[in-house]
């Protein structure tokens, strides 16, 4: 009984039998299992992203058409943060830039969004200006998230702040209405 299991897996270990497809299998599966990890982040990523652009548009239509109605940054953020649903963290991790823009010096406004790093102090906004009728605003929100897999493929390429966590900017723009 035990010379015949001993003769098999002798027999076994020295069949070569089916060694290019282990040698395929060991190159292919982690390219596979990774590009599987990238599409289930990028996925959450843009459905994230869609939430903080449905709250970011749904607040723009009410600052567009309440003019001369005084709003802090709070309650704005607080509009957004209501209005998209799914974004984790969205009132401590939500900031919001808004200024006024001169349509024919479009290049004087700041390209670098102003977001929130968690594990550092908290600043003020860098600009926040409600505008008057017939103004072009600009409205941007930065928003940090932590990636699903932060390790591996697209969660690792995100530029990522001290607390682990990556960056997701949109920005909106509109004229406000006259009353």
């Amino acid at each position: 009984m035990i010379s015949s299991l001993k003769n098999r897996l002798c027999r076994f270990r020295r069949d070569e039998n089916g060694a290019a497809i282990l040698l395929e299998f060991v190159i292919f599966v982690p390219l596979i299992f990774s590009c599987f990890l990238m599409s289930v982040e990028m996925g959450l990523y843009a459905m994230r992203h869609m939430f903080l652009d449905r709250g970011l548009d749904m607040t723009v239509r009410y600052v567009r058409l309440n003019t001369n109605t005084d709003m802090t940054h709070g309650q704005l953020k607080t509009m957004i943060c209501d209005y998209s649903g799914f974004l984790e963290d969205c009132d401590s991790t939500l900031r919001l830039e808004m200024a006024p823009l001169d349509p024919r010096q479009f290049a004087a406004f700041n390209r670098s969004a102003d977001c929130v790093d968690v594990s550092q102090p908290v600043e003020d906004p860098r600009g926040f200006d409600l505008g008057r009728e017939h103004q072009l605003m600009i409205l941007r929100a930065c928003v940090k998230f932590k990636p699903v897999f932060p390790t591996s493929g697209l969660g690792y390429a995100f530029t990522k702040d001290g607390s682990g966590r990556a960056r997701m900017v949109s920005t909106s723009a509109f004229v406000q209405e006259p009353n």
